[in-house]
């Protein structure tokens, strides 16, 4: 008998499953005979009072356990990396992929396309749902899979699958009206490109999703990326600064009109829009309940919400005196050239900021997220740092040290000769340089 399931690997000491005899390399199967194919089948099926589970234990053994347990208590078990098992992937080739513009011979994560609608609502991963059939349309509706991340792009179904080169990529707003039935909940983005889904395509997309409000509650609507790593691929470019003031003005417009029926915005332009287009950030109620920060949405005016307040508290004189540099991104210079004047005004105090163009994808690529180690080096190795530098934590893999090119912070130390912190926001930055 061939058994699927997941592989555990922590049992809880004193749970249900410790006291059922259960160990680390038992495998479960099948809760009430419905099979566990991931962690989400388990937290699923192991909500209700009585269970049967399957298990086969490291020496082959079928066990049937039959359990008596509170509503949603958990049974104690881990299954780490066997979580989710294999991750779905993109079939997609869409022609403003990111991946397919990385530079060679970096580490292999970096080249991984997931499409999972798994992690879509587990981590909030944004997925096209080209790869997602009846089958598991029906899953997502039957657990409850709320809210979801959705990549539309565009939702005219010729111009989608032409995006996504995807045949099967058209079926979008079937797709979205059933979930919306379903009563789940949906935060979506356009990758906006010029001249393909802009201009009246952005406003029929923008139209379309409005319409399933508020089971769709969001809409991002970001510019594409676009490196120096691009042959042979779709000929694109990026927004200039006067077609990212038009983009602006016309999802403002819409703002206007949602804000005055429904008292909530809706639909985001990214703060990299504004950044290009040289305009001001919008203010705090423009941007609802920050549906989207992490695609880029809000960013900068929570950044300058909590500035305001670390401005309040700033010295006027700090001993003994110190020269201190920041770094960013050439777009993330634009938000702290007016942070670093102030601070500039502390006696004793002075603060460089340097601005990081992106020489390993491209100068095309502004954010500071994407500023590299080897970036940092070849635009600053030589110059005059005074004791510390400070770098901003969106530079580094999420919790770690680590550039995209895989250089350390301790290794950039090493390079420049020169002490480094990371900060994360203005009070960190603050703390950093008056420290």
């Amino acid at each position: 008998m061939e058994h699927n399931g997941l592989i555990i690997s922590e049992v809880e000491a004193g749970s249900i499953a410790d006291e059922l005899g259960l160990k680390p390399g038992d495998k479960l199967v099948y809760i009430n005979r419905e099979p566990v194919r991931d962690v989400l089948d388990y937290r699923f099926l192991c909500a209700n009072e009585e269970l049967v589970a399957t298990i086969i234990t490291q020496r082959g053994e079928e066990w049937e356990l039959e359990i008596e347990k509170d509503y949603d208590e958990d049974l104690g078990l881990d299954f780490g990396e066997n979580s989710f098992g294999p991750t779905r992937r993109c079939h997609n080739r869409c022609l403003f992929c990111f991946v397919d513009q990385m530079a060679p011979s970096m580490r292999e994560t970096l080249y991984i396309k997931d499409d999972d609608y798994r992690l879509s609502f587990w981590q909030g991963n944004f997925v096209s749902l080209t790869n997602v059939g009846e089958k598991e349309l029906q899953r997502i509706i039957d657990q409850k899979f709320s809210p979801l991340y959705i990549s539309v792009h565009t939702t005219n179904p010729q111009l989608r699958c032409r995006m996504l080169n995807n045949r099967h990529a058209g079926k979008i707003i079937e797709q979205l009206e059933r979930l919306t039935q379903a009563d789940i909940e949906m935060h979506t983005q356009v990758v906006l490109c010029p001249e393909i889904n802009d201009g009246d395509e952005l406003k029929r997309t923008i139209d379309d999703l409005s319409r399933l409000w508020p089971q769709v509650c969001s809409l991002a609507v970001v510019p594409v990326g676009i490196t120096r790593y691009r042959e042979g691929l779709y000929p694109l470019r990026p927004f200039n600064r006067e077609e990212a003031g038009q983009v602006i003005d016309l999802i403002e417009a819409y703002q206007q009109q949602f804000l005055a029926d429904r008292e909530y915005p809706f639909v985001y332009a990214s703060d990299e829009f504004y950044l290009i287009a040289n305009r001001p950030i919008p203010p705090y109620e423009r941007y609802g309940d920050f549906p989207q920060t992490e695609n880029g949405v809000g960013l900068v005016r929570l950044f300058l919400e909590e500035w305001e307040a670390v401005e309040q508290e700033l010295p006027d004189n700090i001993s003994p005196p110190r020269v201190i540099t920041l770094t960013t991104g050439v777009s993330g210079a634009v938000v702290l050239n007016p942070v670093v004047k102030r601070l500039n005004k502390i006696n004793g105090l002075e603060v460089k900021l340097e601005a990081v163009e992106n020489s390993f994808f491209g100068k095309t690529v502004t954010v500071t997220g994407l500023v590299t180690g080897g970036d940092i080096i070849h635009a600053l190795d030589g110059k005059e740092l005074g004791s510390k530098l400070v770098l901003p934590s969106v530079m580094l893999r999420d919790g770690e040290d680590i550039f995209l090119d895989d250089m350390t912070v301790d290794q950039l130390s090493v390079k420049l000769g020169i002490p480094i912190s990371v900060a994360e926001g203005p009070e960190d930055l603050v703390r950093e340089i008056l420290d």
